[in-house]
């Protein structure tokens, strides 16, 4: 396993359209697995191919530290067949490093996707979980979250707090996403 460098804000690959996977190889297995040292050691939660560099359709989610009873997920060419529900919160993303924002998403989705042995799965989740299915799923079609913030782009501090007016709850901000979504 290695590090990958995370692109930030401003990198043109992460305003494309990731390309779907079509087989599992040695290759792709060490994408994945990078792909959860680069989160972890980045403190985040949510992380996509594009974001290292790589444009296939894959998403690691690992929302154990925020609480969560969701076991670590790889979802290769996700598709949220529903949504529904809504819920505000503040996010950030490691590729917008030291900002948030305050975006609505979905209370509520089903995603569809595939495996690390290419077999179909479906999962069903609220809350953050569906705002972390969500934000990943916008970084694959080359979207970023800075483009549904609703109002200003605030610093975060070291510790993940609002360093604006201190006006937002620091338990909202998802911090890779803790409750920032960062992906």
């Amino acid at each position: 396993m290695a590090l990958r460098e995370v692109r930030t804000i401003g990198d043109p690959i992460l305003e494309k359209r990731s390309r779907e996977v079509t087989q599992i190889t040695d290759r792709t297995r060490e994408l994945i697995d990078d792909m959860f040292e680069t989160l972890y050691e980045q403190n985040g939660v949510g992380l996509s191919a594009v974001q290292v560099g790589v444009l296939k359709r894959i998403v690691v989610i690992d929302l154990s530290e925020d609480g969560n009873e969701q076991e670590p997920v790889v979802m290769i060419n996700p598709v949220i067949r529903e949504s529904d529900g809504e819920q505000s919160g503040y996010e950030g993303c490691l590729s917008v490093p030291g900002k948030t924002g305050k975006v609505t998403r979905p209370d509520h989705v089903i995603v569809d996707f595939l495996d690390e042995d290419m077999n179909s799965q479906t999962l069903e989740g609220e809350g953050i979980f569906a705002r972390c299915v969500c934000h990943e799923c916008d970084h694959l079609e080359g979207k970023l979250y800075v483009d549904l913030v609703e109002g200003p782009l605030r610093d975060v501090d070291a510790e993940g707090d609002d360093a604006d007016d201190g006006t937002s709850d620091p338990d909202d901000i998802i911090s890779g996403m803790n409750d920032t979504d960062q992906g």
